[in-house]
């Protein structure tokens, strides 16, 4: 059975990702420690989406661990290792306000969450794809704007759109 590993599970992206994936027959392993509760308060916990999922995904498989956590994202790869088809990643410490009174917390989610992630399925998965996922805090609202043209496998910029470079590479030019 294919087996997609998505990070920040519970979140609005992750559950929506969580759910497209099992859609399709696909066993999904998510990760979801629910940070959110801690970055935004108790109004802000992913817990409902979280048992949501657990009880109406039948093919899902939930893990409260930490991305920051090295050895268990490595450990988490190395187990399912030649099982893994994908790896989305949408865990994160959004907010830039939040950023500027935890910085360290911040990097450590944001950067090193991330390079744990990137270094298992490099150990473990070295030829699935690594789906990195990013908030609107970094392009704002222009990708909801893009002209899009869907493909078999993925979407793409319609061909002549100054964007179709790339987004961010072309919009760091204008910075």
């Amino acid at each position: 059975m294919r087996t997609v590993i998505v990070t920040g599970s519970a979140g609005l992206i992750g559950s929506e990702t969580v759910k497209r994936f099992a859609k399709e027959g696909t066993r999904v392993v998510g990760i979801d420690n629910d940070m959110r509760a801690r970055f935004f308060g108790p109004e802000a916990s992913t817990k409902k989406t979280r048992n949501d999922l657990i009880a109406k995904v039948g093919n899902y498989e939930h893990y409260d661990l930490d991305i920051r956590d090295a050895c268990a994202v490595a450990e988490l790869f190395k187990g399912h290792g030649s099982q893994i088809d994908a790896a989305v990643h949408t865990a994160s410490q959004p907010s830039h306000d939040w950023a500027g009174r935890e910085p360290q917390t911040d990097f450590t989610v944001n950067a090193n969450g991330t390079l744990n992630l990137l270094e298992a399925a490099r150990k473990f998965s070295p030829e699935v794809p690594f789906i990195f996922t990013s908030t609107n805090k970094v392009s704002g609202d222009t990708p909801n704007r893009l002209p899009l043209r869907e493909l078999s496998k993925r979407w793409e910029i319609e061909p002549g759109h100054e964007y179709e470079p790339g987004y961010l590479r072309n919009h760091e030019h204008r910075l």
